[in-house]
């Protein structure tokens, strides 16, 4: 990256992850300042981009809806502007949590089964035996997910993913460890282990800072044996491939007692603060936080770079 290009850090964004992307936005910006680059933060307040003059690069860091739905990727493909991370279709797939499952079957990523109920003439109950997991299939950092084990929980669960929209998606309920694995150029980043401190990663255990309670530990490498750390790379890698994911992401795993990974989702726009989970597994492997977002910046303008 030419040290004088001037680059964009997109942050904020109209949706619910807004203050999750601030901090990971800053983050980013300081560090790329860091290592002697042009940049500027950018509080993106609404749909409508105003991008300094002279804007070489956008280093996208808005989590969630305009973001990582591939509604920001298409306007600065209009506008011939290269950004960081996914391209506007693997976004879109991976951001809808319903298309992506199917994409993830067709390429026989395992992935726990799953039920789709329409909510819109009315909430109703998933067939599917308990327990489960209930999520709106277009939001991200766990809004709007439950864990369902008796059914006098089920009719809440339900009402309030419908509230996100008429679509929710059911997914079996899978015992065991959450892990996720992050995806750079292509090269799987050493496991993580997501160890909660109570109940599971939600946005309160996710992001502590954010409320009074909560909290997870972190286990960078896992304490996997060597097939199965090999196995869930395998599984991330796929999920990562099947969905046409540009330069980096972050997939989310979780492994039963039978050391079986069922891979949940990819996140195209992770959380990055210097202790989000794709830093520190980068940090595993020697890429401190700052040269990890440069490699990113780089690896995005060699592929998007305006041919004039």
């Amino acid at each position: 990256m030419d040290k004088d290009s001037l680059i964009a850090v997109l942050m904020g964004g109209p949706g619910s992850e807004r203050q999750v992307s601030l901090a990971s936005g800053n983050a980013v910006l300081e560090a790329l300042l860091a290592q002697g680059l042009n940049a500027v933060g950018v509080d993106v307040t609404s749909t409508n981009l105003e991008l300094p003059e002279g804007t070489k690069l956008c280093f996208n860091v808005i989590h969630g809806t305009f973001g990582e739905d591939g509604t920001m990727q298409s306007q600065l493909e209009e506008l011939n502007i290269p950004y960081t991370g996914a391209g506007q279709q693997s976004s879109q797939l991976a951001f809808d949590k319903v298309a992506s499952k199917e994409a993830f079957i067709a390429h026989d990523v395992p992935t726990p089964g799953s039920e789709i109920v329409d909510c819109s003439a009315g909430v109703k109950l998933p067939e599917m035996p308990l327990p489960y997991v209930v999520k709106p299939p277009r939001e991200g950092s766990s809004v709007g997910v439950h864990i369902v084990r008796s059914e006098s929980e089920a009719l809440a669960a339900i009402e309030d993913a419908a509230s996100y929209g008429n679509e929710v998606l059911v997914e079996a309920f899978i015992e065991g460890k959450e892990l996720t694995v992050g995806i750079l150029d292509g090269e799987a980043l050493p496991v993580v282990h997501i160890a909660p401190r109570s109940g599971f990663y939600d946005m309160k255990n996710k992001y502590p800072w954010m409320s009074e309670e909560g909290g997870t530990d972190y286990y960078c490498p896992a304490d996997l044996d060597e097939t199965t750390t090999r196995r869930v790379q395998e599984a991330a890698a796929a999920a990562h491939q099947s969905l046409g994911i540009e330069i980096y992401s972050r997939v989310d795993v979780l492994l039963d007692a039978d050391n079986r990974p069922y891979v949940l989702e990819a996140n195209t726009i992770p959380g990055m603060t210097a202790s989000s989970l794709l830093p520190k597994a980068a940090q595993a492997v020697g890429y401190g936080f700052g040269p990890l977002c440069e490699k990113i910046a780089d690896l995005s303008l060699a592929l998007r770079a305006p041919s004039h």
